[in-house]
């Protein structure tokens, strides 16, 4: 009980002692080691202790020592004398058994040499482990969270992947142009994901407005208390006929829609085995790792792979392939009818991430699903059915986004009614966040109505984009080859595109994102550009002198040097020439219908027909009389129309 008393007073400083019962360490206390019976087995666990093994180290060798002179307090003729009057003199062999000092110091001498083994076991044992960093425990002293975190952002410094943002405002009646963190210094953006300029469009403009004066700012509260109303319902069933669904769901953004379907339905479905695209987005792959489903990456658009893969698996085995349309870094295009046809032989449902494609691709923007079937789906107008034996049909769970080329936020899902409801019934990520505003609800509405009905901004986007790759590959500036709207343009070391980013702002007002690892692999750095409808004649121009000026300061490889070492990410690479998602007879080329790039001061079109189909859908909510000037085409600012000929200045500072 004494030793237990003392024990109990280390509770507070030894983890050990402070989370184990007394009984249980009176249990240990007096018991014996069955490898070493002269030691107790709590002995036998305090060899284990970064703090305790040490002293017992030590304290073996005092007791070695205190064995070996144990006698030295008396000298030899006190001890024969004490012998001799005890009738044990001379001393027999294994005297031990009836002196008392010769018996405790074969004691002392075994626990010695028994505590040294255990240690000596220990430390053997700790010699051949793997190395893990150990933190002791010090009272005292605090974790140093302000050091981690700056060696952990140093760590980003060194391999040039830290990422700096620029302060860019768009201006709406100017768009694509912007200000920096000066009002006075304008640049033009071409890195935007708001690829059509919707984000400005009158109609969108003024839904907003209208809905904002009726409805107020925010939602009130999730979407189960408070913050489902009539514009969330509106919104979903927009979705559901883009998309030839029966059923949709809104959410905050299409990361939270992505990582909420698909962490659900991993987790739901039992034994569900996820397959996933080697480049999709960070929100499936969180989606993939927050459902703890297994995870099979086939390799970039490879059938083959992926067929190896699937393979390998039962039919009834729930299965999951993920992968997108569009895929915004490279440019690539996913072959969705071929990746339908696997999933069908092989028992599994498909995840069609449409966020760079919607409002982009297919005769009403649903996507590239859609442009897949481009005349069907054209000749079938505005009907809800959805095309038997189409790709988009084929489809299981499409996702898209509001907060690119519908030029809002938020993010969605479209599928079975049954499918969607799960989503929605068991996904945190919806059930648990404060739905989207009304205004923004109302204004993605009016945005999906204006660009199904209206084709003229999407295939002028297209057009710019053509041109922009046709004169940057004259100029042997390196595009890596891709049918979307995306022109990568490959620089290959992090910090000169960096560099070349910053030159691009400072010294020609042209705003170009440079894009790192790990948003692309190291020795793949680039400049991601989209061009817009919005951009002139005269702002590509001078695109293209920056961009060949830039290249030439900095000594950035042209496509030829690329070439002549081998290639790298598809610049300057054998293989199959690429073409474009939009061919020349869904674009107006063949026929003459093809819209013009804007050039000399030429007005952007705003389809009025479009704006009156817009304005419908939300008028049973909204009075219809604040709407009647745009309805009539006399448009009261000029929001849609950019300044004629926008030539910006060099600003003095990244902003």
């Amino acid at each position: 009980m004494d030793r237990l008393s003392s024990l109990a007073k280390f509770k507070s400083a030894c983890p050990f002692l402070g989370r184990t019962k007394t009984t249980t360490l009176r249990t240990l206390a007096t018991s014996a080691s069955p490898r070493l019976p002269s030691l107790s087995l709590l002995t036998e666990k305090a060899t284990e202790c970064p703090v305790m093994g040490p002293a017992l180290a030590l304290r073996s060798s005092q007791m070695a020592q205190s064995a070996r002179s144990y006698a030295s307090l008396a000298n030899g003729a006190d001890l024969d004398s004490f012998h001799q009057r005890q009738g044990i003199f001379p001393m027999p062999t294994g005297a031990e058994s009836v002196c008392p000092h010769a018996k405790a110091g074969a004691e002392a001498a075994r626990k010695a040499a028994e505590l040294a083994k255990m240690v000596n076991r220990r430390r053997a044992k700790v010699a051949t482990a793997p190395a893990v960093p150990t933190v002791l425990a010090t009272p005292k002293v605090s974790f140093n969270y302000e050091a981690f975190y700056d060696t952990e952002l140093q760590r980003k410094h060194q391999d040039k992947s830290y990422r700096y943002f620029n302060n860019i405002n768009r201006l709406a009646a100017k768009f694509p142009v912007a200000h920096t963190g000066s009002v006075k210094e304008e640049v033009d953006v071409w890195c935007s994901n708001d690829y059509l300029g919707m984000s400005k469009n009158p109609v969108v403009l003024e839904t907003m407005h209208r809905t904002l004066n009726k409805y107020g700012a925010g939602a009130g509260g999730t979407r189960n208390i408070a913050g489902n109303g009539a514009t969330h319902l509106a919104l979903e069933e927009e979705l559901a006929s883009l998309h030839k669904k029966p059923s949709a769901l809104v959410f905050s953004s299409c990361y939270v829609a992505n990582d909420a379907t698909l962490s659900t339905l991993g987790s739901k479905l039992p034994g569900c085995v996820i397959f996933s695209d080697n480049m999709n987005h960070a929100s499936m792959i969180q989606g993939m790792r927050n459902s703890r489903a297994p995870k099979v990456i086939f390799k970039h658009n490879d059938m083959k792979d992926l067929e190896a893969k699937l393979k390998q698996y039962p039919k009834t085995t729930p299965k999951i392939i993920a992968f997108e349309s569009v895929y915004s870094m490279c440019g690539s295009v996913g072959p969705i009818a071929e990746i339908c046809d696997l999933a069908e032989e092989y028992g599994a449902i498909t995840f069609l991430d449409e966020v760079h494609a919607v409002g982009m691709y297919g005769p009403r923007g649903a996507g590239v699903a859609e442009h897949l079937d481009f005349e069907a789906h054209l000749r079938a107008g505005e009907s809800t059915k959805a095309i038997k034996g189409s790709v988009m049909d084929r489809v299981d769970i499409i996702t898209g986004t509001l907060g690119k080329a519908y030029g809002i936020v938020g993010g969605y899902i479209a599928g079975s009614t049954n499918l969607v409801d799960t989503v929605r019934s068991y996904a945190p990520g919806f059930i648990f966040t404060t739905s989207i505003p009304p205004a923004v609800a109302a204004g993605a509405t009016a945005s999906i109505v204006y660009q199904k009905r209206y084709m003229g901004d999407r295939r002028l986007q297209q057009i710019n984009t053509r041109e922009l790759k046709r004169r940057f590959d004259a100029m042997d500036i390196p595009v890596v080859p891709g049918p979307s709207h995306i022109v990568p343009v490959l620089v290959g070391d992090a910090a000169l595109a960096k560099a070349a980013s910053d030159s691009l702002l400072t010294d020609h007002g042209i705003y170009v994102q440079s894009i790192n690892y790990p948003t692309v692999a190291v020795g793949e750095e680039r400049l991601r550009i989209t061009p817009t409808p919005g951009h002139t004649a005269e702002q590509l121009s001078h695109l293209l002198r920056a961009t060949n000026e830039v290249f030439d300061r900095f000594g950035i490889r042209r496509k030829s040097e690329w070439e002549k070492l081998g290639g790298r990410a598809g610049v300057g690479m054998d293989g199959p020439k690429v073409e474009p998602v939009w061919k020349d007879e869904h674009l107006g080329i063949t026929d003459g219908t093809a819209p013009k790039p804007l050039a000399k001061g030429a007005k952007s079109v705003l389809d009025v027909k479009a704006v009156r189909q817009a304005q419908n859908q939300i008028d049973e909510l909204l009075d219809s009389t604040t709407r009647a000037a745009l309805a009539n085409g006399q448009l009261s600012t000029g929001l849609f129309n950019p300044t004629a000929m926008h030539v910006p200045k060099a600003i003095t500072a990244a902003a």
